[in-house]
């Protein structure tokens, strides 16, 4: 459930309830690239600090330790100790930031693997799997995130 708290001219407060705890916006979420914070933070510090989400990356998540591992673990609140909301990215921030190595198609993106070279596949719904799998709080759809000096039309489309 989301609902508005206080509207200002363009700005809100608001509150959105999941299955794993209430999220007050605006909100700054701690990123867990490979679900765990840098720097040795735990759980109980991030709970300590306030944290309500926790970011986690599906793209590298389903390279490392594998999105299947991850399920056999109970998920991400599992493997983590973390029992608040988790979102995962879709994978999409890859498409671009592994421009070099990927070739788009309407089902979705090949590129090469950042840490071994091997040749991957990611699109709408091999994403869902992997965040399903990951089970996350909150999954977000697979996008491209094009470049800043991509054509207004390649972008429009």
């Amino acid at each position: 459930m989301y609902k508005i708290k206080v509207c200002d001219h363009d700005a809100k407060s608001a509150e959105m309830t999941t299955v794993h705890g209430t999220i007050q916006t605006p909100v700054f979420m701690n990123v867990a690239t490979d679900a765990a914070i840098k720097g040795g933070v735990t759980s109980e510090d991030l709970e300590q600090i306030g944290t309500q989400v926790m970011l986690c990356n599906t793209y590298h998540l389903k390279l490392m330790p594998g999105d299947r591992y991850v399920y056999r673990m109970g998920g991400l609140h599992e493997f983590t100790s973390w029992n608040k909301p988790i979102l995962t990215d879709s994978g999409g921030f890859q498409v671009f930031s592994l421009s070099k190595t990927r070739k788009i198609s309407e089902e979705g993106v090949k590129f090469k693997s950042h840490l071994d070279g091997r040749a991957l596949f990611m699109g709408p719904k091999e994403s869902m799997r992997i965040q399903s799998h990951l089970g996350s709080t909150i999954a977000m759809a697979f996008d491209e995130c094009p470049s800043a000096k991509a054509e207004r039309s390649y972008v429009e489309a």
